[in-house]
């Protein structure tokens, strides 16, 4: 049985999470600097290892520019 119950949808928003932290000109370091966070803490999110809630998802398309579709849709 799949431990998390959206596995797949948690997947692939962690993977737009990444796109638009490539796409923003930004390395992980940068993206822990600016959000007060280390840079395990975005690596960590970047692959899957640890979840996050819609808050932690509203600063990084903030830092990124980007709409909150852009990680849902």
């Amino acid at each position: 049985m799949p431990r998390a119950l959206y596995k797949e949808e948690h997947q692939k928003i962690v993977e737009r999470l990444k796109k638009a932290r490539i796409d923003a000109g930004l390395d992980q370091v940068e993206v822990a600097e600016k959000l007060g966070r280390t840079q395990s803490y975005v690596s960590k999110i970047e692959s899957g290892q640890r979840r996050f809630d819609v808050l932690q998802l509203k600063e990084f398309a903030k830092l990124y520019k980007k709409d909150i579709d852009f990680f849902i849709k």
